[in-house]
Formats: structure tokens, C-alpha cells, sequence
């Protein structure tokens, strides 16, 4: 017993004697990584001359950055900034580093002059024709014959027509204001009056012939009115469906872009089929109203928004296959397995 005693305590001395585990070293301060600062050189695009010269500009600058920089040096509200002088703008989300520049980075600035938002185009442009189209409805005096003034048509299909276009341009105002979310936030003033010019034109001409005391309504009467009527409002509901729903795909003040899928609403499911069902809709709206009329301006309206917004959908379905490579194969720009 005595010798297990011993032996038990001199192994404890033993352990108590044995040194300390040597405590782990601290690891050294990571050191700062250093940044790399641009020089950024802005040229006027016609005259080539220097403009600015920003230094320490930080990598992760995006090109909006460099515009708000310069805006502050130039006093310059409106401009596009390029890479190459007869290249294209470069978006304002493109980051610094990220492009095919040294450190020291030149780029080319276009004065882009005068500008007005997008949304008070759309209002401008609306509320013109629909003022205009009530002028000639109501028969106001130096329109029509002096025996007509102020007159109300006999016909119920000029009635349903001045509803019909009335309520058209009270929906794109009202979407215009609670609705739309546009991608650009300005356009050149100047285009302004290209413009108005079409619709405003295009609706007096479209207003006189309607509303002339000569009118003759549709060759198949109430029959035809009430199918285009029909047509007209179904692909009006369409267009506010399909406005809604490109609506809440974009997060205010977000600039990603997502592509646009059916959702539980039946007048998106053309989204399986169409790029632009908004521009799919409006023709169809416009063809509802061109076969209610049976009236040579309104067709020829209908023929020169359609070729004009085929050339906007192809443009967005090219830009749809460029920039997802999961985009869907099935669709069409603007007519299911057509065009």
C-alpha cells in the first residue's frame, strides 16, 4: 500500500512539475489591401478637348458616379459618357474596373441638350387626343357645317367609338401616373413635338371622319360593332394586365432586370408565347376599334403603330436573348409563332 501511495504521488509531482503547452502564437495583422485608384480623362466627343480630369477615382465606381462627378465640375445635367467617341453609351450601372481601361481611363462625353422626363411625355402625349377627339364629337363651331354645330350623331356606333377612344387614353394617363415604371428617365426635348405631332394629328384625322355628319356606320351594323367592341375591351384588360405585372417586376429604384413570366392572371399567360404581349394587346385594341369604325384613318393607324411597334419588340426580344441565356426559345416578339 505504501509503495502505491509513493508511486502515485510521485507521478503527480512528476505532472505537476511538467511544463506548460507552449500557447499558440497570434496571428499577424492581415495588412490593408491597397487600392488601386484611376485616373479618369472625360474628352468632348466632337472637339476632343479635355473637359475634366478626375483623380483617385475608386474601382468600384460605376459610370454613374463618374456622370455625378462631373456634373458637379460642368454644371451639366443631362449626358451620356462613351468608351469610344462613335461607340455606344455606356450604362449607367457598368462598373469602372470592370471595363477594358487602364488605370488611367479616357472617355468621351456627349451633351445630350435640353430634356424632358418620360412620364410627361406620355401625359402630354395622351391628354392631346383625347381633348382633340371630344372637339370634333361635340361638333364645336369652324369644324363642320354651321347647321351642324353642336350637334349629337344619330348613330349609337359614333357614341361607343368616342367612349371607346376616350377611355383608351384615360387608361394610359392613369397608368402613366400610378403605374409605369420607366426604365429611361428623361428623353431629348426636342422629340417632343415628333410626337405629339403623330397622335395629336393622327386623332384629329381619325375624330373628323368619325364624327362627320356623313358617317355611315359599320357594313355588318350591330353585329360587327359588337364583336370589335368585344375585342376592344378584351385586349384593353389584356394591356393593363400585362402593365401591372411588368410593374412589380422591377423594384423601385432597381435597375436588374428579370425576365417576365405568366403569372396567375389568365392575361399574362401569353408571356408563354410573346415577349411584348403589351405591344400584342395594344394592336389588338387597335384593330378592335379599326373594325367598330370601319374607317380608312383608323386602319391606317393601326397599320403604322403596328409596323412601328414590331420594330420595338424585335429590338426588346434581341435584348431578351443577349442578356439571358435561359430566355425562353418558344417566343415570338410580338405574334405567337408569326412575328
Amino acid at each position: 500500500m505504501d509503495a502505491l501511495a509513493l508511486e502515485a504521488k510521485g507521478a503527480k509531482s512528476e505532472s505537476a512539475a511538467a511544463p506548460a503547452p507552449p500557447k499558440p502564437r497570434p496571428k499577424p495583422p492581415q495588412k490593408a489591401k491597397r487600392i488601386v485608384y484611376f485616373e479618369v480623362e472625360i474628352l468632348d466627343v466632337k472637339t476632343r478637348e479635355k473637359l475634366l480630369l478626375l483623380d483617385k477615382v475608386e474601382p468600384t465606381a460605376t459610370i454613374l458616379d463618374i456622370k455625378s462627378l462631373f456634373h458637379k465640375s460642368k454644371n451639366i445635367n443631362r449626358c451620356v459618357i462613351l468608351l469610344i467617341s462613335e461607340g455606344k453609351p455606356l450604362r449607367d450601372e457598368e462598373i469602372l474596373q470592370e471595363l477594358p481601361v487602364g488605370t488611367t481611363a479616357t472617355f468621351y462625353f456627349r451633351d445630350l441638350g435640353a430634356q424632358i422626363a418620360w412620364g410627361t411625355v406620355f401625359l402630354i402625349e395622351c391628354i392631346g387626343p383625347l381633348v382633340i377627339y371630344l372637339l370634333f364629337y361635340f361638333r364645336l363651331p369652324l369644324i363642320y357645317a354651321p347647321k351642324y354645330e353642336f350637334t349629337a350623331s344619330k348613330h349609337l356606333v359614333v357614341h361607343i367609338a368616342c367612349v371607346c377612344h376616350s377611355f383608351h387614353y384615360m387608361k394610359r394617363i392613369l397608368e402613366t401616373l400610378f403605374v409605369h415604371r420607366f426604365s429611361h428617365g428623361t428623353m431629348p426635348f426636342r422629340n417632343i413635338f415628333k410626337i405629339c405631332s403623330y397622335y395629336w394629328c393622327s386623332a384629329a384625322w381619325m375624330a373628323y371622319y368619325i364624327n362627320h355628319p356623313l358617317y355611315t356606320p359599320p357594313y355588318y351594323g350591330e353585329k360587327q360593332v359588337k364583336a370589335a367592341l368585344g375585342i376592344f375591351l378584351f385586349c384593353q384588360l389584356g394591356s393593363f394586365s400585362i402593365h401591372v405585372a411588368l410593374r412589380n417586376l422591377k423594384l423601385p429604384g432597381c435597375k436588374t432586370k428579370k425576365i417576365p413570366y405568366p403569372t396567375k392572371n389568365p392575361f399574362t399567360w401569353i408571356f408563354a408565347l410573346v415577349s411584348c404581349p403589351n405591344y400584342t394587346y395594344e394592336m389588338g385594341s387597335w384593330l378592335g376599334f379599326t373594325l367598330m369604325t370601319q374607317c380608312v384613318p383608323v386602319l391606317f393607324f393601326t397599320v403604322v403603330g403596328f409596323i412601328q411597334m414590331t420594330v420595338w419588340a424585335k429590338g426588346k426580344h434581341r435584348s431578351y436573348l443577349k442578356e439571358f441565356k435561359q430566355y425562353p426559345t418558344l417566343r415570338s416578339p410580338i405574334l405567337p409563332f408569326i412575328l
